[in-house]
């Protein structure tokens, strides 16, 4: 359990000088600054240095903090104050081997790309194809591996994307992923389930597992449809590289033509000619010997002079040489945005006015030149296309002074970053899925902090990313976990608030002044706390699953020191209850439990609670239950059971939620084994419901009810009752007035003649039955 203690801890060290890093450093520039000091700065190097271990230490702490994204945010927003609840490490480092030989294994390679969180799920969901290699430093077979793993990229360079993640640093990804054993090696590619390898790890063994996945199409042409299929490419405007196999001379084997065609796609079609069955066709192309041609696109097959013979045989030489000789993008202006390129040189007017002041790629959304998003991403085409899919069906917009939301008309979400924060281009994909989910209802808009200096600091932006609700008048910092989910949540609890943030008036007024009936739980935090932060969603699912039994509030103290000094608040978070029918106001029970997860602290607040439902004895269950005239949902449970115990504060929960028209029971199965037994009982906890159905008797087993949420059970009751509502009702009508004649009541006849006057008006309605006894 993290607990960030009040007392600060102040160092003049900046981390980012330590490892000789700009602060715009990427997580492989860091881990590559960071080994290079090391095999310089190790003890083991400097043995006579008394000082090396500790300044080794230093640079390890500033390495650990800077290449996760979650701390490094911490860090740039309140510097090592932000850090204080962290494990600093405990003295711990590697050897110097370790450092020299099994630390980033494919760091170094161009080949290879290093993936980390931030950037995985935009590799493998940008539609290439993808081999990834997890490996662990410390794995002597992803070691012996590493030199194959490089050869194998080198030859599938263009083809397939290859790549590594480091499970050392990037052991919450590899978890997510299901990855178990190093080195896993698994193939991704857009609609498809990963494919794991499991074959022999040589290079042609791996060539030929990944080349079943290449579905790039090379077409063999013959008489019968080489110029309609080459026509038809040129009215597209696609070229054509075609391999002409004669008896003489070098032909591109069959595994190279794939790999150009996986090269070039959507660019170039790839087909190949076998001349010694198409020898006329041959001829007409001036083929004599095997050879390469590309066809541009808008060439024609009489222009022979626009054909590009090529010599080589090598795969990245004939891409080069094509790639050179495609047309280049048109030139776009503002009247004419499709795909292309603006020169900025020429039209300095246009770029100006979009505040584009370095080469960038951007997607206009369509609605006017003005709604358009810009890509922070990496230079590669994976990430570039990942964004232009993404960025297409989202709703996130690039603010500049223009267009940014002053007005207060509508609400908006506003991304404050800056284009070299790893953090903020991991969120950047995270806000786009929000945008979708949150349509029509709140929009979503990035402002680019390095541009847009004085805007930003008009709103106290001092770290990035830094997330912000302009809902109307009001301004809401977003202090939880940078995912969608996180912000969906967030915004949600704005929408319709279960926390109420207070200040030390509103505290006075609603918890030391609080109702008899009331219980408040408070959360006393500082922002830049780390396990607050992390408390921040759990505080709010908590609060919504308690709403309507507490209340739940939080104090900033960071806003609010001197009230939480006088409160006696010495670390934080701290989690208060103030009961219900506390004799005093300010009497309080602080929560000390290792979890902070929202059903812990549910369990815990609930437990807190007088009881809502009661507990069944035998003669109770027989009577109340099976013979009385309520409807009971009941909990039957064996005191040992761990998910009966994890569920009783949920079943307390419901018992709450329906109490009034349902009643809450609880059988324990293990004083009253005959009783759950003769419920037909076989595992705990068991949920049964028993209607009450205007008989006598119900049936001992009730209506089973699969689910152990509150929510879901109290939606299961309320739909069984409204499906009972027309027969209860009926019944209900459908009474007997039963009377017999030798009753006290009908010794006068005039009470007699009132009986009959009202069952002849009764049963001339046809809802009530009348009967009697020698009537």
């Amino acid at each position: 359990m993290g607990l960030c203690l009040v007392a600060s801890v102040s160092s003049d060290e900046d981390y980012y000088k330590l490892l000789k890093v700009s602060r715009e450093a990427t997580t492989r520039e860091i881990r590559q600054a960071f080994k290079k000091l090391a095999l310089i700065m190790h003890p083991d190097k400097n043995p006579h240095d008394e000082t090396a271990h500790d300044k080794f230490l230093k640079v390890t702490r500033a390495y650990e903090v800077l290449k996760d994204d979650d701390l490094r945010k911490k860090y740039d927003k309140y510097g090592e104050k932000g850090l204080q609840d962290e494990q600093q490490g405990g003295g711990r480092y590697e050897s110097w081997n370790y450092y020299r030989n099994e630390f980033g294994i494919y760091d170094d390679d161009l080949e290879i790309v290093t993936l980390d969180r931030g950037d995985f799920d935009a590799a493998v969901n940008s539609g290439e194809l993808w081999f990834v290699n997890f490996y662990f430093p410390r794995c002597h077979h992803c070691h012996e591996l590493a030199p194959t793993w490089r050869e194998f990229a080198k030859e599938m360079d263009g083809v397939i994307r290859i790549g590594a993640v480091n499970c050392g640093d990037n052991n919450r990804l590899c978890r997510s992923k299901g990855i178990n054993s190093y080195p896993s090696l698994y193939i991704y590619k857009a609609g498809m389930n990963p494919e794991k390898y499991f074959g022999d790890r040589a290079k042609e063994s791996l060539t030929k597992f990944g080349m079943q996945f290449v579905k790039s199409r090379v077409t063999e042409l013959w008489q019968g449809n080489v110029f309609t299929e080459i026509e038809a490419a040129f009215s597209s405007g696609v070229g054509w590289l075609i391999t002409f196999c004669a008896d003489s001379g070098d032909c591109l084997e069959s595994q190279t033509r794939q790999k150009l065609a996986g090269m070039l796609e959507g660019l170039v079609n790839v087909g190949w000619m076998d001349c010694s069955t198409q020898a006329e066709l041959c001829d007409s192309f001036e083929v004599t010997t095997s050879t390469t041609a590309f066809f541009p696109p808008g060439s024609s097959l009489k222009n022979k002079g626009s054909v590009l013979f090529l010599q080589s045989l090598d795969t990245r030489e004939i891409y080069g040489e094509v790639m050179q000789h495609l047309p280049d993008l048109e030139a776009l202006t503002k009247e004419t945005f499709q795909v292309g390129k603006v020169d900025c040189l020429t039209d300095s007017e246009l770029c100006v006015s979009f505040y584009i002041q370095k080469p960038c790629i951007a997607v206009f959304k369509g609605l006017g030149i003005h709604d358009f998003e810009i890509h922070h991403g990496k230079d590669v085409l994976y990430n570039i296309i990942a964004f232009a899919k993404e960025s297409v069906s989202a709703h996130v917009t690039t603010l500049r002074p223009e267009n940014f939301p002053s007005d207060g008309k509508e609400p908006w979400l506003v991304d404050f970053f800056a284009p070299w924060c790893p953090p903020c281009r991991a969120l950047l994909p995270e806000l786009r899925k929000a945008s979708i989910q949150l349509f029509g209802q709140m929009k979503f808009g990035t402002l680019d902090c390095t541009v847009h200096e004085r805007l930003c600091s008009m709103y106290n932006i001092h770290a990035y990313p830094t997330t912000v609700i302009f809902n109307k008048s009001s301004i809401h910092e977003y202090e939880g976990h940078h995912s969608a989910d996180g912000i969906l949540e967030f915004i949600q609890d704005l929408v319709d608030p279960t926390v109420v943030t207070m200040d030390p008036d509103s505290f006075a007024e609603l918890v030391k002044r609080r109702k008899h009936s009331e219980t408040w739980m408070v959360d006393f935090y500082a922002p830049w706390c780390g396990p607050c932060q992390a408390l921040l969603p759990e505080w709010r699912r908590m609060a919504r699953a308690v709403n309507g039994m507490i209340k739940v509030g939080t104090v900033d103290c960071q806003k609010h020191h001197s009230f939480c000094q006088g409160e006696s608040v010495r670390a934080y978070p701290e989690i208060r209850l103030y009961p219900q029918n506390a004799n005093r106001r300010d009497i309080y029970q602080s929560y000390n439990g290792w979890h902070r997860d929202a059903h812990s602290l549910k369990v815990w607040a609930v437990g807190t609670l007088p009881r809502a439902s009661v507990d069944l004895t035998p003669d109770d269950f027989r009577n109340k239950v099976i013979g009385g005239k309520d409807h009971w949902v009941v909990d039957f449970y064996a005191p040992w059971c761990g998910p009966c115990q994890h569920f009783a504060p949920e079943f307390e929960v419901l018992a709450r939620m329906v109490k009034g028209s349902v009643r809450a029971g609880k059988v324990d199965c293990q004083a009253h084994y005959q009783t759950c037994q003769s419920a037909g009982i076989t595992a705990y906890p068991s949920v049964r419901f028993y209607p009450h159905l205007g008989t006598k008797k119900r049936d001992q087993g009730g209506e089973h009810v699969n689910s152990r949420d509150a929510n879901n059970i109290a939606d299961v009751l309320h739909q069984r009752l409204q499906q009972l509502s027309p027969w209860l009702q009926g019944k209900a009508d459908n009474f007997k007035v039963s009377f017999l004649r030798n009753s006290a009541t009908l010794q006068s006849p005039f009470c007699f003649l009132i009986l009959v006057a009202i069952s002849y008006l009764l049963q001339s309605s046809g809802n009530i039955l009348f009967s009697g006894t020698d009537f």
